[in-house]
């Protein structure tokens, strides 16, 4: 037997729900983006899926934001988001689907965590990371192990890594070190780009591999070398923080494989769904679990 599992960030879901909704109808509703994850999970086992774990940030911050001052933070969120992060997490799992909220970690944790144990799994053929967040890069492994982008219904595994960063996964949280993440407002260091991160980092790997002088580094065309030496030099003690907070942590427990596979919707999702404005959405769940069971 080879299974499939999908690994869904459900954070950037509620996002692409939220947004979605009001590009099309100039506005959306209180629930309408949870609503909308829900059925759009109900989507991935229509098309095939039978073992889906969901991963939420329940809470924005996170342990990075006790390494870093300036990491993210909830503050500026659109309330109207905020306010609908419980309420997706309390849809989902009233829909019968594995979802782990995260309060201590962040989602990419659970879902790096989750790749993890999937890949260890020897029934497993293939697992999809179901996000386009480029920290999750340096989860993928060769074809097995991908990330699925649903918006543009493309799949990155390892050699689209290296072709889009110029690195393979196990250096793209160095890559991120270097050139920052303004999403998760960490800077990088100055004068670092995404040229110069990828030219240095696919020959040598890592920071900590990176000889101190730009003339060991034998890029001859490389410009402003020196600079970028005397910065890392310099702000070593900051690439290595900007690494750690970049590195996806794999110790959340996440269960296993056999923990994941969708079981119908529960006998409470009917009165969750009204709840929400969107009584169809449990019909429309038992459904797709009538024909989920019948394969």
């Amino acid at each position: 037997m080879t299974l499939q599992v999908h690994l869904v960030d459900g954070t950037y879901e509620l996002f692409r729900q939220h947004f979605g909704q009001v590009a099309r109808h100039g506005s959306a509703g209180p629930y309408d983006a949870a609503v909308g994850v829900v059925g759009s999970t109900l989507q991935l086992v229509a098309s095939g899926a039978t073992h889906v774990g969901v991963a939420s940030d329940h809470v924005i911050e996170s342990f990075r934001n006790d390494l870093y001052a300036g990491y993210k933070t909830s503050a500026g969120m659109d309330p109207v988001l905020l306010h609908q992060i419980p309420v997706m997490e309390e849809a989902l799992i009233a829909c019968g689907f594995t979802t782990w909220p995260m309060v201590q970690w962040e989602a990419d944790d659970a879902l790096g965590a989750a790749a993890a144990v999937a890949a260890a799994d020897e029934r497993v053929g293939r697992v999809l990371i179901v996000t386009p967040d480029k920290d999750l890069g340096q989860c993928v492994v060769g074809t097995r192990v991908v990330q699925y982008d649903r918006r543009k219904d493309e799949i990155l595994d390892e050699a689209a890594v290296v072709a889009k960063f110029g690195v393979p996964p196990s250096s793209i949280a160095d890559y991120l070190a270097l050139v920052g993440d303004a999403a998760d407002g960490f800077p990088g260091l100055p004068g670092w780009g995404a040229k110069s991160a990828s030219t240095v980092l696919a020959k040598f790997g890592n920071i900590d591999a990176i000889p101190q002088s730009a003339a060991d580094w034998g890029l001859p065309g490389l410009r402003g070398a020196e600079k970028l030496a005397a910065t890392l030099r310099d702000q070593m003690a900051d690439a290595l923080l900007f690494r750690t907070i970049a590195t996806v942590a794999l110790d959340v427990p996440v269960g296993v494989v056999d923990d994941w596979r969708w079981q119908g919707p529960t006998a409470g999702f009917a009165e969750v769904a009204a709840r929400l404005g969107a009584p169809d959405l449990a019909a429309r769940a038992r459904r797709v679990w009538e024909k989920a069971s019948a394969r």
